[in-house]
């Protein structure tokens, strides 16, 4: 596979082809993703949960994704590095621009942050600095406390229209990426028809160009409660782990994964 790049992503939603995802959070994972060619590697600071033991995302800091996305960068070689920016790492304009940086230096290509359109000038002063952003909306895991729990998102006219509207801004404003967590079906297909960057979805369903899973949820191995938009992998595969990421880049790409039992309506 040759090396992914943001203009790899825009060309595939041009053709209308779907990219795979996934979390990782070392250099033996990435490797192995690398092989089964998926094209985006996120680490997530979803390894305050799945790594170190946490209730949630927010005790992670930045010097941790610093350090893990320089493990996962050190085996990779062609997949696109992206890297959370995690809870309160980007409040200010002058953090998120000094936060991003150390995850750039660390090896991430792009960096994501979790909100809507008031993020739309630091993710204008991040590209102008040279560092591409995604922007993560719906349910936004760092934003747990003030949802009341991991609820789906968008699901009221008006929580749809704000959420079209905040996509709008952050697209304008220069975002290179959306994801899109736990929101209905029909929303997600609106964003993307309406948006002309690539929209990565995670229980969205599979009106999305891009389609993400947490590393241990489809290996089947996270002993939380397993999220409705959550398949097995391993299961799925041939019974190897690298198995189980090319079984999902397949499905990813030829439209099995997401079925519907996986969406929201």
């Amino acid at each position: 596979m040759k090396p992914v790049t943001l203009q790899t992503l825009r060309d595939l939603k041009q053709r209308g082809e779907r990219f795979s995802c996934l979390t990782c959070y070392d250099a033996s994972f990435a490797a192995a993703m690398e092989r089964a060619e998926v094209e985006v590697i996120l680490i997530g600071d979803s390894l305050g949960m799945v790594v170190q033991g946490h209730g949630s995302t927010l005790p992670v800091t930045n010097q941790d994704m610093a350090y893990h996305t320089a493990a996962v960068a050190r085996a990779n070689k062609t997949a696109l590095i992206m890297a959370d920016l995690p809870f309160m790492s980007y409040a200010t304009l002058p953090d998120a621009l000094a936060n991003a940086a150390e995850l750039v230096r660390a090896g991430a290509h792009l960096v994501k942050l979790e909100g809507g359109a008031w993020l739309a000038e630091t993710v204008t002063q991040l590209a102008r600095g040279g560092i591409p952003a995604c922007v993560h909306m719906g349910l936004t895991p760092q934003s747990v406390n003030v949802f009341g729990g991991y609820r789906v998102q968008g699901r009221s006219e008006q929580a749809a229209e704000q959420l079209l509207a905040d996509a709008r801004a952050v697209a304008d404003a220069g975002a290179a990426l959306l994801l899109l967590e736990c929101v209905p079906t029909s929303l997600a297909r609106r964003v993307h028809e309406e948006i002309s960057i690539p929209v990565i979805g995670i229980g969205a369903g599979l009106d999305c160009d891009g389609q993400v899973l947490v590393l241990h949820d489809m290996l089947g191995v996270h002993s939380g409660k397993t999220a409705r938009f959550v398949k097995n992998f391993l299961q799925a595969g041939d019974g190897s782990i690298e198995g189980a990421f090319r079984q999902f880049v397949a499905e990813v790409k030829d439209g099995r994964y997401p079925a519907p039992e996986h969406a929201f309506e």
